[in-house]
């Protein structure tokens, strides 16, 4: 038995059995036996391939999506899924185009469910990206507590200049975050000629997810531009009432 990995997965289940509750790294240690370096260091590693997420400094550490892609367990985000999924496929189906949920994980962006399109020149994004790169990340960001956008800067810094140009200062990004905030949308277009089209998404007015639509920047036009930002937000409505509907 290789020691290091039983030890990976004694804590795994470990927090597993903590459902939604976080977990301390003190507690963790003490469970596994272990020293307070040597866990650190097994969950940094669980937390870089996502199994793990952290909460916060003080709340500590449960299960991420990683654990539950495994076997292809929707209970993560669940309710965000089966409320969207068809309301998505209705929307691409309207605009031709792509279009995805996603959340804010371990300080990136994060895909829990996407719907494509079937045009012939597609964009492919990545299961997780930069959250200053992304329509969607900057979204969430947007409706983020002090606190929890303090934690994201502490750890990952300011936008590079080629990736957010306005955004070089503290000051700059709360400004930024302020009207994306206030507008309750954004749209962005990256170094890759990308567009990215992006509104939160609410239960019992708290954001929980953003829905967004992204595309090449050769077929943004005015009009299509226009006709994405009404349909985009009809969607989000939508699964708004299903959510609260459910009552979960």
């Amino acid at each position: 038995m290789i020691q290091v990995i039983n030890r990976a997965l004694d804590i795994l289940e470990f927090v597993a059995k903590q459902g939604k509750e976080p977990i301390q790294l003190i507690k963790i240690a003490q469970h596994a036996n272990l020293s307070q370096p040597t866990t650190a260091n097994i969950v940094k590693t669980l937390l870089a391939k996502n199994y793990l997420e952290r909460v916060s400094r003080k709340d500590g550490y449960r299960l991420g999506a990683g654990a539950y892609q495994l076997t292809g367990n929707l209970s993560y985000s669940q309710n965000v899924i089966l409320a969207a999924k068809d309301v998505m496929e209705d929307l691409t189906k309207q605009l031709n185009e792509t279009s995805l949920v996603g959340i804010l994980r371990n300080n990136k962006r994060y895909i829990i469910h996407t719907v494509h399109s079937d045009q012939d020149l597609q964009v492919r994004a990545r299961a997780e990206a930069d959250i200053y790169s992304t329509a969607t990340g900057r979204l969430l960001m947007a409706f983020c507590t002090p606190k929890e956008l303090d934690n994201i800067v502490s750890v990952i810094g300011l936008p590079q200049a080629k990736i957010w140009p306005q955004v070089q200062t503290r000051e700059a990004l709360e400004q930024a975050l302020q009207k994306i905030r206030k507008d309750e949308y954004v749209q962005t277009l990256n170094e890759n000629h990308i567009v990215g089209f992006a509104v939160p998404i609410y239960k019992n007015k708290e954001v929980i997810a953003s829905l967004s639509i992204f595309l090449p920047e050769s077929r943004a036009k005015p009009a299509l531009q226009e006709k994405i930002s009404k349909q985009i937000r009809r969607a989000a409505k939508k699964i708004k009432e299903r959510l609260e509907q459910d009552g979960d």
